[in-house]
């Protein structure tokens, strides 16, 4: 039988830990009546070492799915090995295709000790660095002849439509976008700005580019021929769509 407190200091822990990493968190628990939300939530742990050696010994029987707005979600596990404490690792998102994960190092979980304030700082400065990456490397293989942005600078790249298309690192490079009008499509974590009013596109071009800068972020521009042009004041006016299209890189 699944011990009451056990699950009340799972779900609590994970509580005070979403409060305690940076950005906007929330926690969902997950009891062991959840048995297909456990069992879906197990195969999408993004994990080939000390995670995925204990699922392979101890089934999920409850668990809590840290979760951010973006997208990005953690979950807090048991920990089976004797000592206090619980295990976190990054979760795989639903919505891209097991080919954009070739060629991608996992993001492997870590163990936690039983103070949830210390594993905050621990998961900010290991996990959730490399699941950023991870992550925006994997959106990337995801959404075609979009170029990798970093944490430090959001790279916008021309599409064939005349579109803008950018994959984000991080929450405060993402609400940015948003903010400017750049919509999430449906992989997830690629923000895309329509070319329809070019003259509105590049209004919200400048915008966001003096917004990202005023958060110590570049921007940068990948131009119709390959070439990346970092700058805080990207141009007033796009070029016209069908010559954007015609100089598109070959694959």
């Amino acid at each position: 039988m699944h011990n009451q407190e056990d699950s009340e200091r799972l779900a609590s822990y994970a509580d005070v830990l979403a409060g305690e990493l940076p950005g906007a968190w929330s926690s969902t628990y997950h009891s062991p009546d959840h048995k297909d939300d456990l069992a879906e939530l197990a195969d999408r742990v993004w994990d080939l070492d000390l995670v995925a050696e204990s699922l392979a010994e101890h089934p999920l029987t409850q668990a809590a799915v840290l979760s951010r707005p973006d997208g990005a979600q953690l979950v807090v596990l048991d920990r089976h090995d004797g000592r206090d404490g619980f295990l976190i690792a990054a979760v795989a998102p639903r919505s891209v295709p097991n080919e954009a994960y070739r060629g991608i190092r996992e993001p492997n979980g870590i163990a936690l000790a039983d103070d949830p304030f210390l594993s905050a700082e621990q998961v900010a400065g290991d996990l959730l660095a490399r699941y950023d990456t991870a992550l925006a490397q994997v959106r990337l293989n995801a959404a075609d002849g979009v170029q990798p942005s970093q944490a430090d600078r959001v790279v916008l790249t021309w599409q064939q439509d005349g579109s803008l298309a950018a994959a984000p690192v991080g929450e405060t490079a993402a609400a940015v976008l948003a903010a400017n009008g750049f919509v999430p499509d449906e992989q997830g974590g690629i923000y895309r700005l329509s070319g329809d009013d070019t003259a509105s596109q590049a209004r919200a071009v400048r915008a966001t580019g003096r917004q990202l800068d005023a958060q110590g972020i570049a921007t940068v521009l990948q131009r119709p021929s390959g070439r990346i042009a970092p700058t805080s004041t990207p141009p007033a006016a796009p070029a016209p769509a069908a010559s954007r299209a015609g100089s598109t890189r070959a694959r």
